[in-house]
């Protein structure tokens, strides 16, 4: 396990949106380096930068048609090698984003597997063995190359599934290679020729997209899968020990104590755990624990997340999110005094956390139209929004040209003005942050444990070593049986004390004690 996670604080950056420093309305590499002091300063130790990658950009660059090329628009390889060098002289660590289990259409890969000719690429995607034979059980394309045979897809049309086999071949299916295929291996090779790529370049580690998609015909565990990433971890640890791995997974089980993942991240989806804490709307009636209205029960969260924690903690860290490029915004559904709360939890729970861009300010989501195969997912994606100048802060270009529309309402938050203000919403999660990284308890792997829970009980609380945390989002006071005389408050949001044996709370207001 890389040492430097235990205090790692990630700061995720979409490049399209982050910063413009050529006036061409999309964000840059030198953008992002002029914006690392304001990182460092805000208690992030570490970014992930979304794919950058050479992309048709069909889906966001999630779409990869060069590995080892980045995109012009973000600038030059020599330009992401400069962020990496001058982000490392700040202390701050850089992950890209991986894309294993597809292509774009137009990768030259996939240029010389849809050859009539068989050719040392022929299977380095999943095809059928003619154009009527139907790949069963998958997405797939016909009738669009020269080869004769469909291919399966591993998302969008525009993204043909990369082969690392199936873990049990069909034999009626004979194009469905197993997973020992040399053709298969070889796909495997390549994956890790490109992250070493990039390590040996000065990047620290990946995340990982959709990690669990790459066998096919897997098991329900995923084990041919896990077996992939365990040789990768294998890799790693033999020539790049401090290189990290997050994957974007939601099954810690697999991820970290099967598959060698460093990290896995706790998501909106595979049950509703997440959503409740932020999200409930999502699912209709907006309970979401953190609203002061929403009637939220935090057991919802526990039940889901107490297990897989514990099964986890010695093998890596389940990490927790404000939010990122695939989810609604959390200002859709709480206010900034309601973040203040849910932001006090998120960095003081277990794992490695991180901070979706914007988030800091109270970024809003925007109904805005698809862009780059966005779809609602859009409508986080907008510009940063720097100051109260032109474009908020982000770019000088006319706004027709921006990559998507900034916040023109007159209350949208920015980072100048929140500055200024000591109260601000971004005020606090510096607070929080610099919390973290002084109390090694509050830090990735220290103790945690569940001291006051309950179905529709407040506060809750729990306890990270000797530091106890207690939450009241709501409306009321509330107060709870804890033996606490002997702690200080080290950092509190509205009113609180300790009171003969009992931790009490105020409306909206949370504490912790050391």
């Amino acid at each position: 396990m890389p040492k430097w996670l235990k205090d790692a604080v990630f700061y995720e950056i979409y490049p399209q949106s982050f910063y413009d420093t050529n006036g061409d309305g999309i964000g840059d590499f030198n953008g992002i380096i002029e914006k690392l002091d304001y990182i460092k300063e805000l208690g992030c130790n570490a970014l992930w930068i979304n794919p950058c990658y050479d992309s048709p950009f069909s889906d966001a660059g999630y779409d990869v048609r060069d590995y080892k090329k980045v995109a012009p628009r973000y600038g030059t390889n020599s330009d992401l090698y400069r962020l990496f060098g001058e982000a490392h002289k700040r202390g701050i660590h850089v992950l890209l984003d991986l894309v294993p289990g597809h292509t774009s259409e137009q990768h030259a890969w996939f240029k010389e597997s849809q050859k009539a000719e068989k050719n040392k690429y022929s299977n380095r995607y999943i095809w059928t063995n003619a154009a009527f034979q139907p790949a069963k059980g998958f997405l797939y394309i016909g009738g669009e190359t020269e080869r004769d045979g469909v291919y399966v897809l591993n998302f969008f049309k525009s993204q043909p599934a990369l082969n690392y086999g199936f873990l049990n071949p069909d034999p009626k299916e004979e194009w469905q290679l197993p997973m020992d295929h040399p053709d298969c291996l070889a796909t495997r090779e390549e994956i890790k020729d490109v992250m070493r790529f990039w390590l040996d370049h000065g990047c620290d580690g990946f995340r990982v997209d959709m990690a669990d998609s790459l066998v096919k015909n897997d098991d329900k565990e995923k084990s041919g899968t896990c077996a992939i990433w365990r040789d990768v971890r294998n890799m790693l640890d033999e020539e790049y020990p401090d290189a990290a791995m997050v994957s974007e997974w939601n099954a810690p089980e697999r991820a970290l104590n099967r598959g060698g993942y460093h990290m896995d991240f706790y998501l909106n989806w595979g049950g509703n755990g997440y959503n409740s804490l932020f999200r409930d709307y999502e699912t209709g009636e907006d309970n979401s624990f953190f609203k002061k209205d929403g009637k939220g029960d935090i057991m919802r969260f526990l039940d889901e997340y107490v297990p897989r924690y514990e099964a986890t903690k010695e093998n890596g860290y389940y990490c927790l999110i404000t939010g990122n490029h695939d989810t609604r915004r959390l200002k859709k559904s709480l206010d900034d005094s309601e973040l203040k709360i849910a932001y006090t939890f998120l960095f003081t729970m277990p794992g490695v956390p991180f901070l979706y861009y914007g988030d800091e300010i109270g970024m809003r989501y925007l109904d805005v139209p698809t862009k780059e195969g966005g779809y609602f997912r859009t409508g986080s994606r907008t510009p940063m929004q720097w100051n109260r100048k032109k474009n908020d802060g982000f770019s000088t270009c006319p706004a027709d040209a921006l990559y998507l529309p900034v916040d023109t309402s007159s209350d949208a938050p920015n980072v100048a003005s929140q500055e200024a203000d000591e109260t601000s919403l971004l005020n606090t999660v510096k607070a929080l942050l610099s919390l973290r990284h002084q109390e090694e308890e509050l830090q990735a792997d220290a103790e945690f444990e569940v001291v006051y829970a309950g179905a529709r009980k407040l506060p809750f609380v729990y306890r990270r070593g000797t530091i106890f945390i207690a939450l009241n989002p709501s409306t009321e006071s509330v107060s709870a049986p804890i033996e606490a005389e002997d702690k200080e408050i080290i950092f509190s949001i509205g009113s609180g004390d300790v009171e003969e044996g009992r931790i009490v709370l105020g409306p909206q207001s949370c504490m912790v004690l050391k």
